[in-house]
């Protein structure tokens, strides 16, 4: 199929909708830094939750989850299911705490909570790995596969006659070219509108990526060589459309590999609290603590993030996974299985829909890219470059410094996608070069012994790590566990990470006394880890009942995962564990919402407290 002029107006209305909310918000994003990055601290929780959703459903994402699909099954998207538990977690037990820090961003927390150089360089340090290096190569990912996509929907793509150019000595794709324009596009709507015009151009781009993957799903299982879901189940190997791994070795004449009971070990019990991932930081972070920090109140931040989890895991994964299984029947011979996705979007769809998906998918693109540029911006005006260069400045002096900066960032991360061969196991290598992190970031609200080189020690070890078990590996050096595949790996780095940071925090000083009651009485964090700390200060409302919010964490697991698995078990016809995931959901949130309605939970309004501000 290919375009008509049905599909371009769709195309153009999406782009042209972006730029009017893009200029709407331009005006009030420009008054100061807590507008351009927070939105004042005013979304609403359905708005910041949908921008969460948004911004993880990226361009890659589907073509991600196809290539499992090929792989292993539907239990292969367990890579990504695991991390349920962690966005649980946040719900929960840290929604409301980041909510009531008062900062600008997850970074400037460093100094809020520890003192001294070792938490100035370890703000520093992470300001400009996350928000440049890390950034810059997240982009680069999301842009090549939207690179795929164009790749195979316009095969005979040129850009001003040419099909390919040369960049910095690199040979790239008229595609790719194509590409970097969308992302200056996206820069320069981010630039002007800051996080209200993201966050509001995020919620109709769900929309249409949503409806476009479900629409695709439809015509996709119509196809006469697909057959239906009864096609798919006749056509396809049973132990593809188990939702828990296969474990042990993959089943005789199954074509396709089985998760290994050390990698389901690993997901389950391992990766979700130890590795930091976009998105999936455990104890929330980067874009995740952005919107949090957006919310009006605790409560709204609380509802935001529960609702991304549940939008996350239940509403997005099932149209993927049934294009995924019907492009294993359609295309059984391709060598890049992501590409099995792109190509029913264009086998498939009739006029006009074809254009929709299209439009899906560079909504799904937009959302990622301007969250990421502007977050990642928002590390380095406020971390690096307020902290560090200018500490002096207006707050419109910073504003346009964002912008600057927004733009610099979108240049670099093409450089970046320009030499990039491929996203494959890209989600691997950041799992890992972070394994052992998580639980500094966990621990750090919960007790008051964490330091700065507690955190500075765990940021940088597994990245050490992982760089050491590569070079030896070139020399063909052993390092038993190291240089396991992943996700196997994950126990070994994550060990290691471990032992170093518990050295640094008991052979360091700890955090002096007066950061550390003062970050007590701004974030009044509740436990036995606090202890000491509380029984000085017992005017403080801390939280309590960290029971109870346990409780409220497996609930929210529970309905999660119940919902997830029942809409696969209803759509392949297995009626007795439909019954059971349905009984479980239904249990599990009437306790969840007879909880969070109860007086008792202590939701605070913000305060005009001086905390609002940035340090």
């Amino acid at each position: 199929m290919t375009f008509t002029l049905l599909d371009w107006l769709l195309v153009g209305a999406y782009l042209a909708v972006a730029a009017g909310l893009a200029l709407y918000f331009t005006r009030r994003a420009g008054q100061d830094t807590t507008e351009f990055f927070l939105a004042g601290r005013q979304l609403p929780w359905w708005i910041a939750g949908t921008s969460m959703v948004a911004t993880t459903f990226a361009a890659d994402t589907p073509l991600a989850v196809t290539e499992l699909v090929a792989e292993s099954g539907i239990a292969g998207n367990w890579l990504w299911w695991n991390m349920a538990l962690g966005a649980m977690l946040t719900v929960f037990f840290f929604a409301r705490l980041w909510r009531r820090t008062g900062i600008l961003t997850d970074v400037e927390f460093v100094e809020v909570r520890y003192a001294g150089p070792a938490a100035a360089w370890l703000r520093g340090i992470k300001a400009l790995y996350f928000g440049l290096l890390l950034n810059v190569v997240i982009i680069g990912w999301v842009s090549l596969a939207m690179e795929t996509v164009l790749r195979v929907l316009f095969p005979d793509l040129t850009v001003w006659g040419q099909s390919e150019f040369t960049v910095l000595g690199t040979t790239v794709s008229a595609a790719l070219v194509v590409v970097g324009g969308l992302v200056l596009l996206v820069a320069a709507y981010s630039l002007l509108s800051g996080l209200w015009g993201v966050a509001v151009t995020d919620v109709l781009q769900f929309v249409i990526a949503m409806v476009g993957s479900v629409l695709l799903a439809y015509f996709v299982l119509r196809e006469p060589a697909v057959g239906g879901l009864a096609g798919l189940r006749a056509q396809l190997p049973d132990e593809t459309f188990n939702m828990l791994p296969t474990v042990g070795a993959a089943a005789e004449g199954v074509a396709m590999l089985a998760l290994s009971t050390a990698s389901f070990v690993a997901y389950l019990g391992v990766q979700w609290w130890a590795s930091w991932y976009p998105g999936s930081e455990p104890g929330g972070g980067g874009y995740i603590a952005q919107r949090m920090m957006s919310a009006r109140d605790e409560q709204q931040a609380v509802f935001s993030t529960l609702w991304f989890t549940i939008a996350h895991y239940c509403v997005r994964p099932w149209p993927w996974i049934l294009v995924a299984l019907a492009a294993l029947i359609l295309y059984p011979d391709l060598t890049d299985t992501r590409e099995g996705f792109v190509l029913a979007m264009r086998d498939v769809l009739p006029a006009g829909m074809l254009g929709l998906l299209f439009t899906a998918f560079l909504a799904a693109f937009m959302s990622t890219v301007s969250t990421q540029l502007n977050w990642g911006v928002s590390y380095l005006m406020n971390d690096f470059w307020r902290r560090f260069v200018q500490p002096e400045g207006s707050e419109r002096y910073y504003v346009r410094v964002s912008r600057i900066l927004t733009f610099v960032v979108a240049v670099i991360s093409l450089g970046v996608t320009a030499h990039l061969d491929t996203i494959s196991g890209a989600w691997g290598l950041i799992l890992t070069a972070s394994a052992g992190l998580g639980l500094v970031l966990i621990l750090r609200w919960y007790w008051w012994r964490i330091n700065a080189w507690s955190e500075l020690v765990a940021t940088v070890a597994p990245i050490v790590l992982v760089a050491v078990a590569l070079v030896l590996g070139r020399f063909d050096v052993a390092v038993p566990g190291l240089q396991s595949p992943f996700p196997t790996n994950l126990f070994a780095v994550t060990g290691f990470t471990t032992v170093l940071w518990l050295a640094a925090t008991y052979l360091t000083r700890p955090t002096p006394r007066p950061t550390l009651e003062a970050f007590y009485r701004r974030a009044r964090p509740g436990g036995r880890g606090w202890r000491a700390v509380a029984q000085r200060h017992p005017d403080v409302a801390a939280d309590t009942g960290l029971g109870r919010l346990a409780l409220d964490w497996l609930a929210g697991v529970a309905v999660v995962y119940s919902v997830l698995f029942g809409i696969g078990y209803g759509l392949f016809g297995d009626a007795p564990r439909l019954l059971l995931c349905l009984t479980i959901a239904v249990v599990g949130t009437i306790f969840l919402v007879w909880d969070l309605r109860d007086p008792a939970r202590g939701f605070r309004r913000p305060s005009k407290a001086p905390s609002e501000t940035s340090s």
